[in-house]
């Protein structure tokens, strides 16, 4: 009998859609309380996830998500971070 490996999924928290873990990038809040984005998916900390596109980035600042998933307020430099780096990376 063939084993079945089931696919992480994580929901965007941008456009609200549940997607393959891997497709997605996280977004994590250190225990020191500094917010970056965690391309590697190892970083400790509280982690949640975004499409690799910046509308969705866009989406989620507007709505401030990153806010309510961290329980603190996001300065814009922070994300003005993550999006340079999501256009590098």
């Amino acid at each position: 009998m063939p084993t079945h490996r089931s696919i992480p999924m994580r929901k965007c928290t941008g456009c609200n859609e549940m997607k393959p873990k891997k497709e997605l990038v996280r977004v994590v809040r250190s225990p020191e309380g500094e917010v970056s984005l965690d391309l590697t998916g190892k970083k400790p900390g509280r982690g949640a996830y975004v499409c690799r596109n910046a509308e969705c980035m866009a989406k989620a600042k507007k709505a401030k998500r990153f806010d309510r998933a961290f329980s603190c307020e996001i300065p814009d430099e922070v994300y003005d971070r993550m999006e340079q780096e999501l256009k590098n990376g």
